[in-house]
């Protein structure tokens, strides 16, 4: 029996991580066979050559496909999306998968969408629904929804918000967010471990700060990280700083970062890519997390860990109870870490539930449906479900 060919698209550090327990579902079924298609920041020696880290988990890699341009400005993103649909264009004519998995709503699975869509191959999309009204991402999440055939959503209000953009409520699926797998399976590493893979003393109160680029905010980077790089300051506090995603002004960011830590860096450390395992170690050793990232909305709950998140790149997400919004504003960020690191907050986080938890098996329950569905020609041709929400 021929097996079914399952294309999975992955662009970033933390995209990957996020797949991880689909793609090793899918590679350990003999009914299947998978079909890695690597791309962006993983491909450079900038942005921490994280493909490497694909390699080390024993993945096979079919394809990877060069996109990302040197550039901080959104020319230079619009353009890396014109080489990547350059790029899948040729992958995806070769390899010919019967479905291809895109999660999210970065530029790279964008372009990797329009490529399947204009050559009939059905898109199944992951993280659907959700909103960040800070981001161009935003716009591009939900235009992936729309070349998409099937959807796997976080939570129950995700997958309602799909069926109201047109739909069928049985390609919607709800699974829970496929990053939190892995934190079932895996060993943390202890804080002494942590010391001897990082070279550094980890000095409590500690943070882990992740801040990205608000794209719908371009030419405020520097204002922003100024913000938060004088709230640490005055806070008082040790910090892990990761890189910035490759988007406009990202490397702007990654600049200013790795300057302050130079400063001190007994008491701040910079890394482009930390690597799953040290990151995921981190949120169940640190004290707190600061930034803007999706991984305080989505990862932090399960380890109870406080979040300061920072303005509106993540505005419109179901948030638990261990995040506290601030505005990009030093002092309003410096009271926020210090509501963070107060024993009610630190409480309160240790008790709140996870809204994108279910079960810890999302990976493999979405491979059993990308396995078991029906693909026929007329899958990616689509009406618009105009029927009933339940």
């Amino acid at each position: 029996m021929r097996q079914r060919k399952i294309a999975v698209v992955t662009g970033t550090r933390a995209e990957y991580g996020l797949l991880h327990s689909l793609i090793k579902a899918v590679h350990e079924d003999e009914a299947l066979q998978l079909e890695l298609i690597v791309t962006g920041m993983h491909l450079s020696p900038e942005f921490g050559f994280t493909v490497s880290e694909i390699e080390k988990d024993g993945f096979p890699i079919a394809k990877r496909i060069e996109m990302l341009l040197s550039s901080d400005s959104p020319t230079g993103v619009v353009k890396s999306v014109g080489l990547g649909c350059i790029g899948f264009a040729d992958a995806l004519a070769e390899i010919r998968p019967d479905i291809m998995v895109v999660l999210g709503d970065r530029f790279e699975a964008l372009a990797a969408a329009v490529s399947a869509l204009i050559l009939g191959i059905p898109i199944a999309h992951i993280h659907g629904g959700e909103i960040t009204a800070g981001a161009v991402d935003d716009s591009i999440r939900h235009s992936i929804t729309k070349m998409s055939s099937f959807h796997f959503t976080a939570t129950e209000v995700y997958r309602k918000r799909i069926i109201r953009m047109g739909e069928a409520p049985e390609r919607v699926f709800v699974t829970g967010a496929p990053g939190l797998d892995r934190l079932r399976e895996m060993t943390f590493l202890t804080r002494e471990q942590l010391e001897r893979e990082l070279d550094w003393e980890i000095r409590h109160p500690v943070a882990l700060v992740t801040f990205h680029p608000v794209t719908l905010e371009q030419g405020h980077a520097a204002a922003q990280v100024g913000c938060l790089l004088g709230a640490i300051r005055e806070a008082g506090i040790s910090a892990i700083f990761t890189g910035a995603n490759a988007d406009t002004e990202g490397r702007l960011i990654t600049t200013l970062l790795t300057e302050f830590c130079q400063e001190n860096p007994s008491r701040y450390l910079f890394f482009p890519s930390l690597g799953q395992l040290r990151y995921l170690s981190l949120l169940q050793v640190a004290d707190l997390m600061i930034g803007n990232s999706s991984s305080g909305i989505i990862e932090a709950p399960s380890f109870g860990l406080p979040v300061v998140n920072m303005g509106s790149r993540q505005a419109g997400r179901m948030t638990g109870k261990n995040v506290i919004q601030v505005p990009v504003d030093r002092e309003k960020i410096v009271e926020g870490i210090r509501l963070a690191l107060s024993d009610a907050f630190r409480s309160q986080a240790g008790q709140a539930d996870n809204p994108y938890a279910r079960d810890y098996r999302a990976g493999w329950n979405i491979k059993e449906i990308l396995k078991n569905s029906e693909l026929t020609p007329k899958t990616v041709i689509k009406g618009f479900y105009e029927g009933p929400i339940d």
